[in-house]
């Protein structure tokens, strides 16, 4: 047993967390990241933090990696020249669409362009049925003549987005052997692999899309793992998923629209893992880096899954951690719109120039500039590894405060305002808008920026108390430590739930059940690390879209089958209490989708890495003026994290540095650190 490495690259810093296995040392790695070649900061990284901490890169059995490769790609629209196969009379759908505005209020926008233009949209005859039967033969001339056009065409991948293939991809299969006998170094992504389940538009969106990111990808992962090949020889390499599991390079390469929200749902996982730790079962995130703010809810020790997510302005129907994103992060630029009031993102500086604090070129003002003004941002961060320039960030706000006609801390702290606000209205909307009270939630902010910002959140939520990590700045990469292998199976059939459905709810279950087995088998996953989540996607007969409803999880798929319908049912009407508020107990019911979700647990040491404490006493270490709330700046101590003891307990105003972030402690606001090392933080009204 030996090292595990959890590396999470983000759009201003690249993390690394280091856990032995069996010994629990741990340790933290941070640095820039290199956004023209992410894995350039991967591999710099592991070689910096095995040289500061004497870790033999041979022994590292496990990296987990979680990416923004594909999600940028998307977002920059930088991915492969893709074509699509379809049947006859279907090659608009993707601009089709559902006819709905991306805006409801705004009548110039438009929705985003299809990522295959119409001339690379190939129609092919034959067709399968609603019940999963061929009408129609498939008609192999039409799928030669498409062949030709793509070899002219010089397309580097393919879709193949059948009608009716989620029943039957028989078709789909013979067109991929034709393609590939042909064009072997096209990739292909098959809509029965990358989302075997009703509606199309979503289904032939998601696999155009994943085959838009397949060349990227593949590109990635060669010019990875080459590198890591050499650096950790006997490693096995998984890449997060935006279901918050792992999965290896090999699913990652034909399944690249899986890690849409790779890190984010990393920092989830990890979030989840410290709300069991700490016996805080409600839990709000707030996930804070230079670009965006990641925020999510956690009930009952669990992040909910969402089946509807909209990435890059493309609706994806795939399993994700339901995390809502906004740009609002520490180099989310302040500027004045047309109308003369001032706004704070979605542009950032990133990573490169970034904000003007950086030295690298960045000119305008940004919100960790306003930070670092304040002094509420330590300037230095990673220890020193990197300085800021407050004098810089000065000279980025002196023409915004000259047009507001006020003081440029006063200006820092009306930027502060506004991403604060903006926060608070995206968390308003995953819960009060699905009938949560923030007040009944804990505060959990991490990523670099976070802390920075958390207080005045939970003060405008009414939340009372907040959790800061041990390592917030790195709690993505965390969460890569504490991922399990994960699969999720699905099958469409439309059941109705009366008593003569049992028969085929426990057919459909079991033969998920034998697919996630298969899998566990291709993956070498012993029994004692297996366990089966299954759901169902539930709805009133009538009703356009459903709910998904747990129904069992356990750790064998031996299970007893349902014997009654009334229980299934009854899950429905809870499910659809807590979301709508009521439900219609003579309604009829049925399902739409069944689901399996397959994970294997990859840590068998569950006992949490200690924090380790430096000599120091927990006393401070300075002081430096820090501007809280008030207009005036307060003459305040400054802790290093590391030498603060457990079980201590620190008053506000205060300024705690660590590593990978900056918490300010405002006046009056009580902070105790827990047997784990986290900051339990009591926030004054």
């Amino acid at each position: 047993m030996g090292w595990i490495i959890g590396v999470d690259v983000g759009g201003t810093f690249t993390d690394f967390q280091a856990i032995h296995s069996e010994t629990r040392e741990m340790h933290l790695g941070k640095r820039p990241s290199t956004p023209e070649d992410p894995s350039r900061a991967i591999l710099d990284g592991l070689q910096e933090i095995a040289a500061e901490f004497d870790i033999d890169l041979a022994e590292v059995d496990r990296l987990s990696h979680g990416t923004t490769v594909a999600t940028n790609a998307l977002i920059q629209r930088r991915g492969g020249e893709v074509a699509l196969i379809t049947n006859a009379g279907f090659r608009d759908l993707l601009e089709i669409g559902r006819q709905t505005r991306p805006h409801m209020y705004d009548t110039h926008l438009d929705a985003e362009a299809p990522l295959v233009g119409r001339e690379r949209r190939l129609t092919v005859g034959g067709r399968i049925l609603a019940d999963g039967s061929e009408f129609a033969p498939l008609d192999m001339d039409a799928v030669d003549a498409a062949i030709e056009k793509m070899r002219e065409a010089g397309v580097e991948a393919c879709a193949v987005c059948l009608i009716f293939s989620f029943l039957n991809g028989d078709h789909e299969s013979q067109i991929r052997d034709r393609v590939q006998a042909a064009l072997p170094d096209v990739s292909l992504s098959l809509s029965s692999e990358v989302q075997p389940e009703f509606r199309e538009f979503e289904r032939f969106t998601a696999t155009t899309i994943n085959a838009y990111l397949r060349p990227v990808m593949d590109a990635y992962i060669d010019q990875l793992g080459a590198g890591l090949a050499d650096l950790i020889p006997n490693a096995r390499i998984s890449i997060n998923q935006s279901n918050g599991g792992l999965m290896s390079l090999g699913m990652a390469r034909s399944f690249p629209i899986r890690t849409a929200l790779s890190g984010p749902a990393a920092g989830v996982v990890a979030a989840v893992d410290t709300s069991k730790l700490t016996k805080r079962a409600n839990v709000i995130t707030l996930d804070v880096g230079g670009t965006s703010a990641d925020l999510a809810l956690i009930r009952d020790t669990a992040a909910k899954l969402t089946y509807e997510s909209d990435v890059a302005g493309f609706p994806i129907r795939l399993p994700m951690v339901d995390v809502s994103t906004i740009g609002a992060g520490g180099g989310s630029i302040a500027w004045f719109d047309r109308d003369g009031l001032l706004k704070v993102g979605p542009q950032s500086a990133g990573a490169v120039p970034g904000p003007a604090c950086y030295a690298r070129g960045g000119t305008e003002p940004t919100v960790s500039d306003a930070n670092l003004i304040l002094g509420r941002l330590s300037p230095t961060l990673i220890e020193g590894g990197m300085t800021l320039d407050v004098d810089l960030a000065r000279r980025a706000f002196e023409p915004l405060a000259e047009r507001l006609g006020i003081p440029i801390e006063e200006a820092a702290q009306g930027v502060i305002d506004i991403v604060v606000a903006n926060m608070v209205r995206a968390i308003r909307t995953i819960s009060v808008e699905r009938g949560h009270d923030p007040r009944d939630f804990v505060l959990m902010p991490f990523g670099g920026a976070g802390p920075l910002h958390a207080r005045p959140v939970a003060l405008e939520l009414g939340i009372t108390e907040m959790i800061v990590p041990g390592a917030p700045g790195i709690l993505c990469a965390e969460g890569l430590l504490v991922s399990d292998l994960k699969e999720s199976f699905v099958q469409s059939h439309r059941t109705d739930l009366a008593d003569g459905a049992l028969e085929r709810i426990n057919a459909t279950a079991a033969d998920l059940m034998k697919q996630a087995e298969d899998w566990f088998g291709t993956e070498g996953i012993s029994e004692a690390d297996r366990s089966y989540e299954l759901s169902l996607d539930m709805r009133f007969v009538g009703q356009n879209f459903e709910l998904n409803v747990p129904v069992w999880s356990g750790p064998t798929p031996e299970r007893t089958a349902f014997t009654d319908v009334d229980t299934l049912r009854q899950a429905f009407f809870d499910e659809h209490d807590t979301v709508y508020g009521f439900h219609n107990a003579e309604a009829p019911v049925e399902i739409v989708n069944y689901r399996i979700s397959a994970n294997g647990r990859q840590s068998r040491n569950e006992a949490a890495a200690k924090p380790q404490i430096e000599a120091g006493g927990g006393e401070p270490s300075s002081t430096r003026q820090v501007w809280f709330e008030g207009g005036e700046s307060v003459e305040t101590p400054v802790y290093t994290r590391k030498t603060l003891d457990i079980g201590q307990t620190l008053t506000g105003p205060a300024i705690i540095e660590q590593l990978d972030a900056t918490v300010p402690l405002h006046p009056g606001d009580r902070a105790t650190v827990d047997p784990l090392g986290n900051l339990l933080i009591e926030v004054k009204k």
